[in-house]
């Protein structure tokens, strides 16, 4: 055993006292409301295809056309010769939808969150993220060597706080390498992944707008899901103008993979200049643009507002049937929390048991004492599919959850 190994098995055997190692475990069938896993068939409410869109066939076949015209890979970054137009037509259609002037393909949420906020920030300048906001957000802004404060989640009076500190800090000592007074920008999700909540974003715009702050708003987990045409909760409030860059995935709802980034033409300009996960990168594969354009016809048709009407009717239906209503907005995304990782684990461990699959999230996904089973609904779930559900909460003596937010330490 090399010097290495003995040191890796030490940090394993620490994530399995602790319940906080994880495995890989196959998922056979297209990702829909049933998967099969280590060869049992199983419900599966853990995924992210809100919609039902990625095991369409209508996408496969997308998909295939573009593998059959340009290949598989794009053979190079977009750079050097690897725009296709099949690249150019998806971020045009993605910038329409976003109500924005141009928008940028990157080969994943995570890749389109660290180039852009590497790209915006570096020395001198402060970001403000919510402390529940996706990693790819809070390790972009780590890694940009900008200050970075975190604002307590959905809290307005600590966001006003901290911009109030940055405009001071700013001031006084704020200055880039060039010399240039520092910049301000607040970071958050619209709909959060773990806790499914949505962010205050009239109240957000106009605090960023009176401090002089860029608004970045991740809409992974609303695109495809809220807003006319499914194109999120910033376009929902009629926010599209006010907030300079909206992020994206064609990897949840659009049923593909890939990330995006929506704002007026010269922010895409600077983030093909400047951003280095877009510069030092493959080109993403022409199949998964084709599918994601394919899924955006989709979602923006009647046929996708029936799906979010089938994806409500699911989510309604479960809150009447748990009891547990909650305001606005239906969210796809209803945590369970439970506590501590054993019994997160136990409790996915007994369901998993008895056919349902809801995934038991825990740290650093969220924080210590707040592990979870994390319930994704999809509009291809079945009315008695949500039915079984609750049936089985019941019997392993789940009902009486907690639903609320839990800030990750």
């Amino acid at each position: 055993m090399n010097s290495l190994d003995p040191f890796l098995q030490r940090r394993l055997d620490r994530l399995e006292a602790s319940q906080l190692k994880r495995k890989l475990r196959p998922h056979d069938f297209p990702i829909g409301r049933q998967v099969r896993v280590e060869g049992e068939e199983t419900l599966c409410f853990a995924s992210n295809d809100y919609l039902g869109l990625a095991g369409d066939p209508r996408l496969g076949q997308a998909s295939a056309r573009a593998s059959e015209r340009y290949g598989v890979g794009s053979g190079a970054s977009r750079l050097i010769c690897g725009t296709l137009p099949v690249h150019v037509e998806l971020e045009r259609a993605l910038a329409e939808w976003k109500e924005a002037e141009d928008a940028l393909v990157f080969g994943s949420g995570m890749a389109a969150a660290l180039g852009t906020l590497g790209a915006l920030l570096g020395m001198g300048d402060v970001v403000l993220v919510d402390r529940l906001a996706h990693a790819s957000l809070i390790d972009g802004a780590r890694l940009s060597r900008a200050q970075l404060r975190v604002f307590s989640h959905n809290d307005l009076a600590d966001l006003e706080a901290k911009l109030s500190w940055a405009r001071s800090w700013i001031s006084e000592r704020g200055k880039g390498p060039d010399g240039e007074e520092g910049n301000l920008m607040v970071v958050t999700e619209s709909l959060f992944s773990m806790d499914g909540d949505v962010a205050p974003l009239r109240e957000m715009t106009d605090l960023a707008e009176r401090y002089g702050a860029w608004l970045m708003v991740d809409e992974a987990h609303a695109g495809g899901v809220m807003g006319k045409g499914g194109s999120g909760l910033v376009q929902a409030l009629g926010l599209g103008g006010r907030i300079p860059i909206q992020m994206g995935t064609l990897g949840k709802a659009l049923g593909s993979s890939g990330g995006f980034v929506a704002g007026s033409s010269r922010l895409v300009e600077y983030l093909i200049n400047q951003a280095r996960t877009f510069i030092f990168s493959t080109a993403p594969a022409p199949s998964a643009c084709a599918a994601a354009l394919e899924a955006l016809r989709i979602v923006r048709s009647a046929e996708g507002d029936a799906l979010r009407e089938a994806l409500r009717d699911r989510i309604r239906l479960f809150e009447r049937e748990t009891g547990k209503p909650r305001p606005g907005e239906a969210s796809p995304v209803w945590p369970l929390i439970l506590g501590s990782e054993a019994r997160a684990m136990s409790a996915f461990q007994e369901l998993w048991g008895r056919g349902v699959w809801v995934p038991a999230i825990r740290y650093p996904a969220v924080a210590r004492g707040k592990a979870r089973l994390r319930v994704s609904f999809s509009a291809a779930h079945r009315r008695e599919d949500v039915d079984r559900l609750v049936v089985l909460l019941r019997e392993c003596g789940l009902a009486g959850w907690e639903g609320g937010s839990g800030n990750r330490t």
